[in-house]
């Protein structure tokens, strides 16, 4: 039975979320009202996110939590953001933090998609006006519990999935694990579900973690080619997203082969500085840092899987 958390150890936490908004949240919303310039999209790499389509696995970090993948010869995106903003709209304005570096492409240069994957309904992972321009009677989205009604139109197909459910979308299937996070597209929104994925294809594996605290939930998996890990935003919202210690402890007790590390270093969204979770992440895995992908958004990654049975078995 999980221990309640101590009074004052909460108030603290809280005392802290307030600060860090007062902080953050007023300089926000001015900077949405200043409708400034949008910077151009920075493409010059965008032709190496083309996935091969021989390679059993690959993928390419989009910023934030958005990445593309070529898995079993689906091609697929997990939360894609493109937006220079993002947050709620009102008319032509979006109201919420911006990107501190351009999108590495733009969603007309995607390849064309066969699913893409929805860890739940947080501004900075469904993303509408990215979806929209993504929209094709061609690709299946798959998202959370209560999300169905926010994918805009357009897709082949829409499939909720909640914890412990699967689903199979080509040469995929797609499981949905419970994460120590929430859903919320509102503050009082509270019925949609926030999931992690594990994807199994014939030739590959994979894992997305989307954002959780520290948790024994994936525990049981087995034989991961790739964990796609959310690193950053633990500052002060440890009990909501895990630190990169944590993230590495999970890793490794999944005992997958590679780890891409995502959400951090795109958005402000907490108070560490940008760099802080990848130095942290690389510290804590010491001389095992090679098997962290350390590329920036946009240059493809792609490989031979190599399990970690393999490995041990060397």
């Amino acid at each position: 039975m999980e221990q309640r958390e101590p009074v004052r150890k909460k108030a603290s936490r809280t005392a802290a979320i307030t600060r860090s908004g007062l902080r953050r949240y007023p300089r926000v919303l001015a900077e949405s009202l200043a409708r400034p310039t949008l910077p151009l999209p920075d493409t010059e790499g965008a032709e190496l996110l083309g996935i091969h389509e021989h390679d059993p696995l690959a993928v390419a970090w989009l910023g934030h939590a958005s990445a593309l993948l070529r898995i079993s010869g689906a091609t697929l995106a997990v939360d894609p953001v493109l937006s220079h903003r993002v947050g709620p709209r009102l008319g032509p304005l979006t109201f919420g933090p911006h990107r501190l570096a351009p999108a590495p492409t733009t969603p007309d240069n995607l390849p064309p998609l066969d699913l893409i994957l929805i860890s739940h309904a947080h501004f900075d992972h469904l993303d509408r006006p990215t979806l929209k321009a993504l929209a094709s009677n061609k690709t299946t989205v798959v998202t959370a519990r209560g999300c169905r009604r926010l994918i805009p139109r357009g897709f082949a197909r829409v499939i909720e999935l909640d914890y412990g459910q699967s689903a199979d979308v080509g040469s995929l299937n797609i499981a949905a694990l419970e994460t120590k996070h929430w859903g919320a597209r509102a503050v009082i929104d509270r019925n949609r579900g926030c999931n992690a994925y594990a994807l199994r294809g014939d030739d590959a594996t994979a894992f997305v973690s989307g954002d959780t605290a520290h948790t024994d939930a994936f525990d049981d998996l087995e034989c991961i080619d790739l964990a796609v890990f959310s690193i950053g935003a633990y500052d002060p919202w440890e009990h909501k997203h895990a630190t990169p210690e944590q993230v590495w402890a999970m890793f490794n007790r999944i005992g997958a082969a590679t780890l891409l590390p995502v959400h951090h270093s795109t958005f402000e969204l907490s108070e560490e500085k940008a760099a802080e979770p990848m130095t942290r992440l690389l510290a804590a895995a010491g001389e095992d840092a090679d098997r962290v992908i350390q590329t920036p958004p946009g240059p493809l990654w792609a490989w031979k899987p190599v399990r970690s049975d393999d490995i041990d078995a060397a």
